[in-house]
């Protein structure tokens, strides 16, 4: 490919400590294309189009499209494919972005280098490309790659292209030409590791503060999140804070911060005892942010405080980590909240971006936003008021006996929906396709602690209980990719994973390794502690579902395994000549809901004769849970699946990658109509 024009911007060393590169295509006309300027206000999927990265600022996930229908899904067929490799000086296995598109122009980030792409979005041909080479502050960042998506602005004059690299800076693109923005920020950027209200630790270069996610743009405001490394194993408890932003869309300029620890005599600072507030670190919103725009509010969903699995540096109940947070959009300031976990030490982080649906309970009219979770429990809040939508039981849960930790001694769970998937995990969950396999696995569980969900961890010990057993810290429930809302039938769609086991163990860290008095780990001379019974899940399927939740009544309407049986289940020498039931697969993935259909690709790669190895883009009717049709994908969904339409075709685009196959965007449409 031939680029007729090539500007690279030269470092200005004083002020910035990498360049940035942008490629313009010549050969294709950007006029011919187009991008269009729409209104100021929300931006909605109603024209085929898909403004921001959950479609609106709401977090539907939702299209009215309908040309694409259980009549022809399996018909589809390969509009455009868009590979990688070449966005960074290495090819990315985990590209976890969804696109942007509007007036026929389709905008994500892909790379290593978390490079801008634009895309002619009927074709997939490149219009420009932009690119930052961060050095070492971008090697150090502790969320890199390509992330998961931008933001787009307009106010019917301009429009702009937005999103955060993996060095933690916030730059604004011409949406026309791919350059940066030179009124916004200094030079079309906000150093966002100097746009805070503590200097962050230890340095620029190195501080641990980065964010994957896509910005919040709200009525001309930019709302970043904050994520730190992962792992269950910090090198100290006092750690960088994930303060909460707000800055102006045209100029950079900070409006707010929401201090997620609240700082002394803020609301909150008292749940942190012994003056914990002041070190404790982490507690930023690392998923996606959504916005009523109307309401004027924003709903943040809190992780977890520094550490993960050991709260002993910071007793108390630490308020927001792991709190939904509600804030006015213009002021940041809190206007409700409710913490869903007290003195958290599960790593249930807040993963999937909160829901905005309006629904009708008992026949009363309710702004209602819903939050999935990994603990496979949906809560439910008056958006306005933070008032439960259903009652709150008050459950108590079990003291453990870690030396230095603070324990809450009850739990909030609704009572209304019911859990959708497996959390905790108990005998009558472990492996039982045969009874031979049930013992084994038994004998296998017996090596942990098995309980309900909020079994607290425990010290490992080698004679046992190595550690706590469960499901849902690492990937379980709903994670990052969050559910769809279909606005019409007030029904919530959310894929979970029923077999993803956490070991909640607590060593003593090597000397050197932590300045924590605790992280997760097993004891010396434990040996290896698996989750399989000989080569298959120690939890029983399924392992993976996608369910239909009515926000009217809470009840769940439907309930399907999502994907195909393993491999490794469905050969297994031990089930031969037994009827397996499909059993889903374990994985997050994210769905799609349209007039129609709910959308969602296979987690895994499998085998099904007649059709090559691989996955699978399978479409259910929305109100059965019935799979209606799939086409192949050549490795898993590894990035939300989003629709839109170009001159009067529906495309569905979905990101693919995933162990030796790297990143690619496949675009797939029905065939031309005949013209005969």
């Amino acid at each position: 490919m031939t680029f007729a024009s090539v500007s690279l911007v030269p470092c200005r060393r004083r002020v910035l400590s990498h360049c940035s590169v942008v490629f313009a295509l010549g050969a294709l006309s950007l006029a011919s294309v187009g991008v269009a300027q729409p209104a100021p206000g929300p931006f909605t999927t109603a024209g085929g189009e898909w403004p921001s990265h959950t479609g609106d600022t709401r977090g539907t996930r939702y299209s009215p499209l309908d040309q694409i229908s259980a009549a022809n899904f399996g018909s589809l067929e390969v509009a455009w494919r868009f590979k990688t490799d070449q966005l960074g000086p290495r090819p990315e296995y985990k590209l976890e972005g969804t696109p942007l598109v509007v007036g026929g122009v389709l905008y994500t980030t892909a790379g290593t280098r978390r490079a801008v792409v634009a895309l002619d979005a009927a074709t997939g041909e490149m219009l420009w490309m932009h690119s930052e080479n961060e050095g070492a502050r971008g090697a150090a960042s502790p969320r890199p790659l390509s992330g998961r998506g931008l933001a787009f602005w307009s106010d019917g004059k301009s429009a702009r292209i937005l999103y955060v690299t993996p060095g933690y800076r916030l730059i604004a693109l011409d949406a026309k030409t791919g350059a940066r923005i030179p009124s916004f920020g200094v030079n079309g950027e906000v150093d966002l590791k100097k746009e805070v209200d503590d200097p962050i630790l230890p340095d620029l270069e190195t501080g641990e503060i980065g964010y994957q996610g896509a910005p919040t743009v709200a009525r001309d405001v930019v709302i970043i999140g904050a994520a730190f490394r992962e792992g269950g194993a910090p090198k100290s408890y006092r750690n960088n804070k994930g303060d909460i932003r707000g800055f102006d869309v045209r100029t950079g300029k900070r409006l707010w911060t929401f201090h997620t620890i609240p700082r002394k005599g803020e609301f909150g600072y008292d749940t942190w005892l012994n003056g914990s507030a002041e070190s404790a670190g982490n507690t930023g919103v690392w998923t996606q942010i959504t916005a009523d725009e109307e309401l004027g509010l924003v709903y943040l969903p809190v992780e977890s405080p520094t550490g993960d699995y050991y709260g002993g540096h910071r007793p108390g109940n630490n308020l927001f980590g792991e709190s939904l947070v509600c804030i006015d959009l213009r002021t940041g300031k809190r206007k409700w909240h409710y913490q869903i976990v007290r003195h958290p030490i599960w790593d249930f982080d807040l993963a999937a971006a909160p829901i905005l649906a309006d629904i009708t309970v008992n026949g009363a009219l309710i702004k209602s936003v819903a939050l999935p979770t990994k603990q496979g429990i949906l809560y439910m809040f008056d958006r306005v008021t933070g008032k439960p939508v259903w009652p709150m039981e008050e459950r108590e849960v079990e003291k453990g006996d870690v030396p230095g930790e603070w324990y809450a001694p009850t739990q909030p769970i609704p009572v209304k929906p019911l859990a959708y998937a497996r959390n905790g995990v108990t005998l009558d969950d472990l492996i039982d396709f045969t009874p031979a396999l049930k013992e084994v696995g038994i004998a296998a569980a017996s090596k942990f602690k098995l309980g309900p969900i909020y079994t607290p961890p425990v010290l490992s010990q080698a004679e046992g209980p190595l550690a706590t057993f469960t499901n849902g810290p690492t990937n379980g429930g709903s994670n990052w990719p969050g559910g769809s809302y279909d606005p019409e039938t007030h029904i919530i769609y959310l894929s979970a994973t029923n077999a993803s086991p956490s070991a909640l163990g607590l060593v003593t860290p090597a000397k050197g390794a932590s300045d924590m008095d605790y992280v997760r780990g097993f004891a010396p001379g434990a040996g290896r502690a698996g989750f399989t019974v000989q080569g298959l899940p120690l939890l029983k399927p399924p392992y993976g579902t996608i369910s239909a939740i009515n926000l009217d009544n809470g009840e769940i309407v439907w309930q399907t395994p999502h994907g195909e049986t393993p491999d490794a289940v469905r050969n297994h020498e031990a089930l031969k000549g037994l009827t397996i039931p499909r059993t889903g697969q374990a994985g997050s993935v994210g769905t799609l809901v349209t007039k129609t259909l709910v959308i969602a690709g296979d987690p895994e790669v499998t085998t099904v004769a007649p059709r090559p190895r691989g996955a699978v883009l399978r479409a259910y009717d929305k109100m059965s849970g019935k799979e209606v049709g799939g086409v192949p994908l050549p490795a898993p969904q590894s990035g939300s699946p989003m629709t839109y339409a170009v001159n009067g075709r529906q495309y569905l685009v979905v990101a693919v990658s995933g162990g030796p196959y790297s990143g690619e965007y496949i675009a797939f449409r029905l065939p031309a109509p005949s013209t005969r």
